[in-house]
C-alpha cells in the first residue's frame, strides 16, 4: 500500500485587531466618567473662622466638676455627695452661669471612678430647660492625657 503524504495545510496565526479600536473607545469612555466620579467631594465640614480674639480662659473662671470614685463629685474643689447631687449641682451652677454664660463646664473623671457615675453627671447637665435645666453653652470632658499633662501643670489636683 502506498503511503499518502499528506501536505499539511499551514495556518497563518494572526489576531485581530478589527475591534481593538472599539475595546480603546470603550476604555477611554470608561475612564472618563469613572474619574468624574473621583473628582465629587466627600464631607462637607463647618470648620470655625479664623478668630484671634478668642479670650484666655482661666481655671478660676471655668466650673470644675470631679467625679469621684463611688459616684461623689469635687464641686470647685467642695465635696458633694451623690444622694445630693441632683438638687444642688444645677443651682450652683446656674448661679456661676448667672455671673458670666460663656463659663465653661469641665467634667473630668477620676480614672477609678466608673463610666455611669460620669455619665449620670453628665445627664444632669444635659437635662433640657423644659424639664428644670439650664442652658450650658460648653461642656468640656478632657481625656486623661489632658487632665494629666494640663492639670498638673497648673496645680490642680484631683
Amino acid at each position: 500500500m502506498p503511503i499518502l503524504k499528506l501536505k499539511k495545510r499551514e495556518i497563518e496565526s494572526e489576531i485581530f485587531t478589527g475591534s481593538m479600536a472599539d475595546i480603546s473607545f470603550l476604555l477611554i469612555i470608561y475612564f472618563m466618567v469613572t474619574s468624574v466620579f473621583s473628582a465629587t467631594r466627600g464631607l462637607d465640614f463647618a470648620l470655625p473662622e479664623d478668630n484671634n480674639d478668642t479670650p484666655e480662659i482661666k481655671q478660676e473662671d471655668s466650673i470644675d466638676i470631679l467625679v469621684q470614685p463611688g459616684g461623689d463629685i469635687l464641686l470647685d474643689k467642695n465635696p458633694m455627695p451623690k444622694a445630693e447631687l441632683e438638687e444642688r449641682l444645677l443651682p450652683y451652677i446656674a448661679d456661676k452661669l448667672a455671673q458670666n454664660k460663656k463659663k465653661p463646664v469641665i467634667l473630668r473623671t477620676d480614672p477609678q471612678a466608673t463610666y455611669g457615675d460620669m455619665i449620670f453627671v453628665f445627664d444632669i447637665l444635659r437635662t433640657p430647660e423644659d424639664q428644670g435645666g439650664i442652658k450650658i453653652d460648653t461642656i468640656s470632658i478632657p481625656t486623661q492625657r489632658e487632665i494629666e499633662n494640663i492639670w498638673t501643670m497648673l496645680g490642680v489636683t484631683s
